[in-house]
């Protein structure tokens, strides 16, 4: 049986280019730049890479790129908008739970719940980051997002999603304080027109829990920030108002 994000990504490509979250594309790879040193011989890992944006805008400022994605659907969509740019991208589908990259890579990059998080137990969400950090290189670097466990505690999650996208109405909610999984019922007009009634799990993580899991894979430095679209900075410290955190490993 699918899972729902297996669901909704094999129906969601062009639709999923709409969603606001989306539009941060260029802020996010300035940050990712400068996390780089602006070293253009590095090789950068996009995990759950989606439609490409953030594997496209790093190829054409000289990066070279790996961009996976579960989903073949999304990946086609990336293949287009590599075309129309007059990129030759690397794309490959793959599981993010089954990697076979071992230190090939200084930078590996998940944003936009690319995957970690939205696995369905936490050993699965815990293996995609065991993979990222097999596939860097010593003293290799780990950006991601992830979502916040401390928004929820003090917000409505209900309330939030109600409100932060115009495609998606919430029939059901219930955010389990023991497990820090969001269990909702979603309806969500898909690219062929159709209504997907979706049952979505998803985990929200806190600060320690990413910090401890990041230490038991060894890596040296972890820093964890806010997370604003389109304008990722070390200058933001992380609130109950950001609904996503953005960490940063070095091993």
């Amino acid at each position: 049986m699918k899972q729902w994000y297996q669901e909704l990504f094999s129906n969601y490509a062009e639709k999923y280019e709409s969603e606001c979250y989306t539009h941060g594309t260029q802020g996010e790879v300035n940050f990712i730049e400068k996390e780089l040193n602006y070293n253009k011989n590095a090789k950068i890992l996009d995990i759950g890479c989606g439609t490409g944006r953030h594997s496209i805008e790093l190829t054409k400022r000289g990066y070279s790129v790996v961009g996976m994605d579960l989903s073949e659907s999304m990946l086609n969509k990336a293949r287009e908008n590599a075309e129309n740019e007059g990129l030759k991208l690397d794309l490959r589908q793959a599981d993010a739970r089954n990697l076979l990259f071992e230190e090939e890579f200084d930078l590996v990059i998940m944003i936009c719940e690319g995957g970690f998080s939205l696995m369905e137990t936490d050993e699965m969400n815990f293996q995609i980051l065991e993979n990222a950090a097999k596939a860097l290189k010593k003293n290799g670097k780990l950006i991601f997002t992830t979502l916040n466990g401390l928004f929820p505690l003090f917000h409505s999650v209900k309330d939030f999603i109600n409100s932060n996208s115009e495609n998606q109405v919430n029939m059901d909610n219930n955010f389990d304080l023991m497990t820090f999984r969001d269990h909702n019922t979603m309806e969500i007009e898909g690219d062929d027109g159709e209504i997907m009634v979706l049952d979505c799990n998803e985990r929200y993580y806190v600060p320690s829990e990413i910090t401890w899991l990041l230490k038991s894979l060894n890596f040296t430095k972890i820093e964890i920030f806010g997370c604003k679209l389109g304008e990722f900075s070390r200058k933001d410290s992380l609130t109950t108002e950001d609904y996503e955190m953005l960490v940063v490993g070095e091993l």
